[in-house]
């Protein structure tokens, strides 16, 4: 059975695979990063590394809110980069039978769980192509240049 990480935005639920997830962490500031796509806040600092912070609000169509003290980061691998998300809470993991839901965007799969349904979300697909590539102009830009 997998196992899936559980998050909330607003009054919704939603989940990724447990493997793809690293780590949540409180919120940190979020340094902002020049032409990027809109659904990029910015880039934060993870053990060294320069993550991409999304905002899944952004993506998912909901309201957007201001950042709030409780907010969470939950850092996660998608197969090309490692992503930082902006969620209200983590409420934990939990196995599931997930079911496939074809043709749906960003989400992979469907679990029903003791206290409702809950939507597996397909983070490869979380940025397209064009934003993929935007989001690693912007990187490299922001990088310093390797020395001689």
């Amino acid at each position: 059975m997998p196992t899936i990480v559980i998050f909330a935005l607003d009054q919704e639920r939603y989940a990724l695979p447990l493997e793809r997830v690293e780590r949540a962490v409180r919120i940190v500031e979020v340094t902002p990063l020049p032409k990027t796509p809109a659904i990029v806040c910015g880039i934060v600092n993870v053990r060294g590394r320069l993550v991409p912070v999304i905002n899944l609000r952004r993506r998912f169509g909901l309201p957007e809110r201001n950042t709030q003290l409780g907010d969470q980061l939950l850092i996660a691998r998608s197969a090309t980069r490692t992503l930082a998300m902006i969620v209200d809470a983590v409420s934990g993991v939990a196995e599931c039978n997930a079911q496939a839901v074809p043709g749906s965007d960003y989400v992979q799969g469907i679990a029903k769980l003791a206290d409702g349904m809950v939507l597996i979300h397909d983070l490869d697909s979380f940025l397209s192509l064009d934003e993929a590539q935007s989001l690693d102009q912007a990187l490299a830009a922001d990088s310093p240049a390797e020395a001689p």
